[in-house]
């Protein structure tokens, strides 16, 4: 399944924005270069799996446990990056 670039983007900040609690314009505001864990502090160890189990609900994903690591939730570009990729397997 693909889905566009624009829409992933969109869908993640509507899952972080759920997740984490972030209020609307924050979540829009996350750019590509937007750090995560260890920078936004409603992104902490125990939200983590909160955040990896709803996107792969909400975007039919699975995320291995091997895949995860410091540099998946380095930024919303790298999450964003492996979505895709996922999305596009």
């Amino acid at each position: 399944m693909s889905i566009d670039a624009p829409t992933v983007d969109d869908q993640l900040r509507a899952i972080l924005a759920d997740t984490l609690g972030l209020a609307p314009a924050r979540a829009a505001a996350l750019t590509a270069d937007t750090p995560l864990f260890g920078v936004l502090p409603e992104l902490d160890s125990m939200a983590v799996a909160g955040l990896l189990t709803e996107i792969e609900d909400r975007l039919g994903i699975l995320i291995e446990d091997d895949e995860v690591d410091g540099a998946l939730l380095e930024s919303f570009g790298s999450l964003a990056r492996f979505v895709r990729a996922k999305l596009d397997a």
